[in-house]
């Protein structure tokens, strides 16, 4: 294990450092400087590999001795972009939004070590279909997890979860916001032990 690279996720997310902590491995997190603006005409997959592209290389620039972990999601429901709500208002919208039709999670991984070319990409995409939500169960919902800071407006880990009738996913971890099986992969390639 001594022999193995500093670890870096390059995210300010506390859902990804919660999920990152699974694997055992020692890392530190260091906020990607990264504009995270909408580019017009951009599809939601390519917004997510783009922006996790975009957060592991900032930072790899910075340490290029260390592994670089970027991730990125976007989440997408007939057409629409579901970014983090920010507020209850929006959050409760978004969910009314989501009531009845499917929404795409696309949830993007890149890992990056600049000193001896390793790069790779992962794209995972988690398809959620809500039950028909009432008024009355989405404000009790927001006001009671204030997922405000979550694209699509809920927490799959945690209550959100009874919002659902289904999810189609090969990676539950990606619904969250990092898609563990396909890391633990990336991390091993790399020479990362967990065992």
């Amino acid at each position: 294990m001594s022999s193995q690279p500093a670890l870096i996720l390059a995210s300010t997310s506390p859902f990804r450092r919660e999920l990152l902590d699974r694997l055992g491995l020692t890392f530190a997190v260091e906020a990607p400087e990264v504009d995270e603006a909408l580019v017009p005409g951009e599809p939601p997959t390519e917004r997510a590999l783009r922006l996790a592209i975009e957060k592991a290389e900032s930072v790899a620039v910075r340490n290029p001795g260390a592994v670089v972990i970027g991730s990125d999601q976007v989440a997408a429901s007939g057409g629409l972009i579901l970014d983090k709500p920010g507020t209850v208002e929006r959050a409760c919208r978004q969910l009314r939004h989501l009531s009845g039709p499917q929404a795409q999670f696309h949830t993007a991984c890149a890992v990056r070590w600049q000193n001896t070319g390793f790069n790779v990409n992962h794209l995972e995409t988690v398809t959620v279909a809500m039950r028909e939500l009432t008024a009355g169960e989405i404000e009790s919902y927001v006001a009671r997890e204030m997922p405000l800071n979550c694209a699509g407006s809920f927490k799959s880990e945690g209550l959100g979860i009874a919002l659902f009738s289904r999810i189609e996913s090969e990676d539950p971890t990606a619904l969250v916001g990092l898609p563990l099986i396909w890391l633990a992969g990336a991390l091993r390639q790399a020479g990362f032990s967990f065992f």
